[in-house]
């Protein structure tokens, strides 16, 4: 049974690393059609598959407390953030031909050059690190916990200080709009 273990390599995938795969996959797919589409809507929605994706893909190496709050953090505010955002300032429902600034192909060769680079640093920083199955779980919530409060507190709060200045905002705009729309018709009473 260890002589099997040890003869494992990539072209004997095991069912985790095949789900893996696969979910990955999807995930991409998603990832691309939030960014291609021209409906804000579906965008949001798609990015919520592409979200809860990332949050399985967690739950399959095993760091279930990085998934529980991929899928509360993310899926659950910065999407619901998002999907406020655009019904407060009324955005198009329907397809929005602004969505579209006529530079996809430079678009598409940054957003490729910028995942090359990323996948050759990646690959090139880990190539020779294997992840020790007996140690302690590195996705565990005290190694999670001791990580994010000790180096990673500035920029979480940071982040919290934006979204918030971004739910504040969209407030400010639909208001403007609907004063402005009230002033208006005032004025058409008046004359």
């Amino acid at each position: 049974m260890i002589a099997a273990a040890e003869t494992h390599g990539f072209l004997s995938p095991t069912g985790v690393e095949i789900a893996f795969l696969l979910v990955g996959l999807a995930t991409l797919g998603a990832a691309v059609i939030t960014v291609t589409t021209k409906q804000l809507v579906h965008a949001a929605l798609w990015l919520v598959v592409a979200l809860g994706g990332l949050a399985v893909e967690y739950l399959l190496l095993t760091a279930e407390f990085i998934a529980w709050v991929q899928v509360l953090i993310y899926v659950g505010s910065v999407v619901v953030l998002l999907l406020f955002g655009l019904m407060l300032t009324k955005a198009p429902i329907g397809r929005s031909p602004d969505a579209d600034s006529g530079n996809r192909w430079v678009a598409l060769s940054v957003a490729v050059a910028a995942a090359g680079s990323l996948v050759w640093v990646v690959v090139d920083a880990f190539r020779t690190t294997w992840i020790d199955l007996d140690g302690p779980a590195q996705g565990s919530t005290q190694v999670s916990g001791e990580i994010l409060f000790r180096h990673w507190v500035l920029p979480f709060e940071a982040l919290s200080v934006l979204l918030l200045a971004a739910l504040v905002g969209a407030i400010v705009l639909s208001r403007k709009d609907a004063h402005d729309a009230e002033a208006a018709m005032d004025s058409e009473g008046k004359s």
